[in-house]
């Protein structure tokens, strides 16, 4: 059985950012020191609480590297700890023993003075048998019936879902989901104009809609991003350069939930927020370092559940690194054209060479194209052959005016638009 011998301390990474739990429940930001990793800066805050108490500590993390359990020393000394499972008692299989044997002869003696007991018998060791539960299973969607399956129900007469019924009620079931602390997707392609802003709208109007709101779709671009002109303006004309100063009082114990809608643009129908960046300065007057980046994400991850970025064009800018070094997702959008497709499949190949997790990132990439015009099905389906088996999932958009341009708006799509974008958004959240 598993015994717990020294103070436990918990934290939950997310990309650069950290939550820490203290033995007395306490829940805290980690901030990372200078170029230090967010995981040294979860161990020297483990170190020091230690310290503090003057005795070892156990150390759980979880995060998007796994889940680990470490002995923390007063002097920062690291050892891994294995947990370990606790098992059921072994069934007692019977013995066969020589009857002349003294083993034999005392089970038989230790038998012989045990009361014999039987379910019908006052004072029996027996247990009742369980009672059933009143209380049946929930799941968690119900399929929907549709048009002509909800009028026959009324009519009392039962209808099975369809097959494309439950499908959509299972993508809806995974994009509602609340995860324990902020996941992160990017959109990126290094093309512009192959749907970027798109996807990122699209992708976060279905987790807000479905989950709950929480949605952050953050435009991480230093050179005219146009989340911000496709989408709702709140009340208040900011942008993240207006965030930046803000953050620290944004990360305060006393700041309020409420606090975040200073800097951010809610979106009245899809229920998730912008935050926008200003498509009309040059990318010299809004570059973005990791670590405004860094502080920028404790934000992110202190007021939503789920962030989506919009990344640029620029693939060397430090905060398109730093968006992939934060992402647990990668999205690729692309248009149903060889050049936009090309440009996808450059950019999985330059994330295969760049390191480890990069490529793992690559490996479980969802690509989604976007007919962009009436398209033939042949010329599509051989671009959706072409990235099939190198990512995780390939997802298709059909095409539909109200998505070329304009205002970017959910309820304005066509039923079967609406549905790929579900289709689309659940596979990125399966991996999350």
């Amino acid at each position: 059985m598993s015994i717990a011998t020294h103070p436990r301390v918990y934290a939950t990474v997310t990309g650069p950012t950290a939550t820490f739990v203290a033995p007395d429940g306490r829940h805290e930001p980690v901030v990372p020191d200078g170029n230090e990793d967010i995981r040294q800066a979860v161990v020297r805050r483990a170190t020091d609480e230690a310290r503090r108490t003057g005795s070892p500590l156990e150390l759980v993390t979880t995060g998007d590297r796994g889940d680990h359990h470490l002995l923390i020393g007063t002097d920062g000394t690291l050892a891994p700890i294995t947990t370990p499972t606790e098992l059921p008692e072994p069934a007692l299989a019977p013995v066969v023993a020589d009857e002349g044997s003294p083993r034999f002869r005392g089970e038989v003696r230790e038998k012989a003075q045990q009361p014999h007991t039987s379910p019908g018998t006052p004072g029996t060791a027996a247990e009742p048998p369980p009672r059933p539960s009143f209380i049946g299973p929930t799941t968690a969607t119900a399929p929907d019936p549709g048009r002509w399956g909800a009028v026959l129900r009324r009519l009392g007469i039962r209808v099975p879902p369809s097959a494309a019924a439950r499908r959509r009620a299972d993508c809806t079931a995974l994009v509602s989901r609340h995860w324990a602390g902020c996941r992160t997707i990017a959109v990126a392609n290094g093309k512009g104009g192959v749907g970027k802003t798109m996807t990122t709208a699209m992708l976060a109007a279905v987790y807000a809609r479905n989950g709950g709101g929480n949605v952050l779709a953050w435009d991480n671009n230093d050179t005219r991003g146009t989340l911000g002109w496709r989408t709702e303006q709140g009340l208040y004309d900011t942008t993240i350069r207006d965030l930046l100063p803000g953050a620290a009082d944004l990360l305060a114990p006393t700041a309020g939930v409420s606090d975040i809608t200073a800097f951010v643009h809610h979106q009245s129908s899809d229920r998730y927020d912008v935050l926008r960046s200003n498509p009309e300065l040059l990318a010299t007057d809004q570059r973005i370092a990791t670590a405004q980046f860094d502080l920028l994400m404790q934000v992110a991850a202190r007021y939503y559940r789920l962030v989506i970025f919009d990344s640029g064009n620029d693939e060397s800018a430090e905060r398109w690194l730093r968006m992939i070094d934060s992402s647990a997702q990668l999205v690729v959008p692309t248009l149903a054209a060889p050049e936009s497709a090309e440009s996808a499949a450059l950019l999985l190949d330059a994330l295969h060479t760049r390191d480890e997790r990069s490529a793992a990132l690559a490996d479980g990439a969802v690509v989604v194209i976007t007919q962009s015009e009436p398209a033939a099905r042949s010329a599509v389906h051989r671009i959706v052959d072409g990235f099939a088996g190198r990512v995780r999932a390939v997802e298709l958009i059909p095409f539909d005016p109200a998505l070329k341009a304009g205002p970017l708006r959910f309820d304005t799509l066509r039923p079967t638009t609406r549905d790929a974008w579900l289709k689309a958004a659940a596979s990125a959240a399966g991996a999350l």
